[in-house]
């Protein structure tokens, strides 16, 4: 019996453009302001810190790090030091009113009705836990965040490697086949499964399931099957 379910965000409650066309344009945009403003921060120096040790720079200056920092945005690379910054400069955005984040049709009720079934929600998308907050935070359905009971990101491990979802159902106390993940990408899917998870692959129309899937693919929340 599923207890409890993960669910990634882009692609599967939220649109991937919504992310790629307007979160990613507003951190590059704002990141050197950002950074030239806050770089006293401690959190932000153990960012910039940490780019630079992950981008194997002994020595680099502030404008290298910003350059460093912009390249990864426009390679949408999964690395935890700028999702981490990034989520710091969206936090200014939503909370100035400046956008709210997509949410599809159908998620937010869904979440709900799970919830009311005992059903405990968790997110784990490559995304920081606080950028996850903001987005179902301030969403166009409004504050989701009392739905779920954690957030995961990539301090956690790499979203197609096994050992993510293992660590996860140990963080949530649970056992994999109690568990259903939900993504819109099949490598994440191939993981959970690994893992023990039940799995159910997203297909967002203008997409559509494979004709032969080795996951359970539907279109939208309400088909999911909670079996």
């Amino acid at each position: 019996m599923i207890r409890a379910i993960v669910t990634d965000i882009e692609g599967t409650t939220s649109s991937i453009s919504f992310v790629k066309d307007v979160l990613f344009p507003y951190a590059r945009e704002r990141l050197p302001a950002f950074v030239a403003t806050h770089r006293d921060r401690p959190e932000v120096q153990h960012w910039l810190h940490e780019a630079a040790r992950e981008a194997g720079l002994v020595s680099a200056s502030q404008a290298e790090i910003v350059e460093l920092l912009q390249r990864w945005i426009d390679e949408d690379r999964k690395a935890t030091p700028l999702k981490a910054l990034q989520g710091m400069i969206w936090d200014e955005g939503y909370r100035s009113g400046e956008y709210r984040s997509h949410m599809y049709p159908d998620v937010a009720a869904k979440l709900r009705e799970w919830m009311s079934r005992d059903v405990d929600l968790y997110v784990y998308s490559s995304g920081s836990v606080p950028a996850q907050k903001l987005l179902f935070g301030f969403s166009e359905a409004g504050d989701l965040t009392p739905l779920f009971s954690g957030y995961f990101d990539t301090e956690i491990g790499a979203k197609r490697d096994p050992q993510s979802y293992r660590a996860i159902l140990a963080a949530i106390g649970r056992r994999g086949d109690e568990v259903l993940f939900l993504s819109d990408v099949v490598e994440e899917l191939d993981a959970a499964r690994t893992a023990g998870m039940h799995t159910t692959l997203l297909a967002r129309p203008p997409s559509t399931c494979p004709a032969v899937g080795s996951h359970p693919c539907v279109a939208d929340f309400g088909a999911v099957a909670l079996t």
